[in-house]
């Protein structure tokens, strides 16, 4: 029985290290791009810049008011601090058919990527979305924030521009 129990700390402690944190670079995994074609998550890069990542549902409204309020003045961030903003829908195949409608429809200009198999969603520890993290220009995690009310999106940018400048940041 004390084997037993060693043995599941030892995992649960293992699972623990394993999943992203702030400082993590971003783990690992297979996500669809809307063309059906497969991609790593490991090439999400950008040249040294800060990359949101923000993970959503077709049947979340939270995750749609964020992503829509941060497009309202997304070219604008990109010019002053060279963000990339990349969206990962967790919708299963059932519904991700509906995420192509979205981004068209929305003219969201985002890299928008489908975690059907929700791989990478567990990988960075997201329980629910909307869940946005700050990539830092190195692939660090830096920031993450679970859930979307009206203003977020100010913060969120204030915090993107204190990464581009290469400060730190508090939670």
């Amino acid at each position: 029985m004390k084997k037993l129990f060693y043995t599941l700390i030892l995992a649960f402690t293992f699972s623990l290290t394993t999943l992203a944190g702030d400082g993590d670079k971003i783990p690992t995994a297979t996500v669809k791009k809307l063309d059906g074609s497969k991609v790593s998550s490991s090439t999400f890069t950008n040249a040294g810049k800060p990359i949101i990542v923000s993970f959503w549902a077709t049947w979340c409204k939270p995750c749609k008011k964020e992503l829509d309020a941060i497009a309202e003045n997304y070219t604008d961030w990109q010019k002053e601090t060279g963000v990339k903003l990349i969206a990962i829908s967790i919708d299963d195949a059932r519904s991700s058919g509906k995420v192509v409608t979205d981004v068209k429809t929305k003219d969201w200009e985002y890299e928008v990527y489908i975690d059907e198999n929700q791989d990478f969603k567990r990988a960075m520890n997201v329980n629910n979305v909307p869940h946005t993290f700050i990539i830092d220009g190195t692939g660090k995690i830096v920031w993450s924030h679970n859930s979307y009310s009206e203003g977020d999106e100010i913060k969120l940018y204030e915090n993107v521009k204190k990464v581009a400048k290469g400060e730190k940041l508090e939670h």
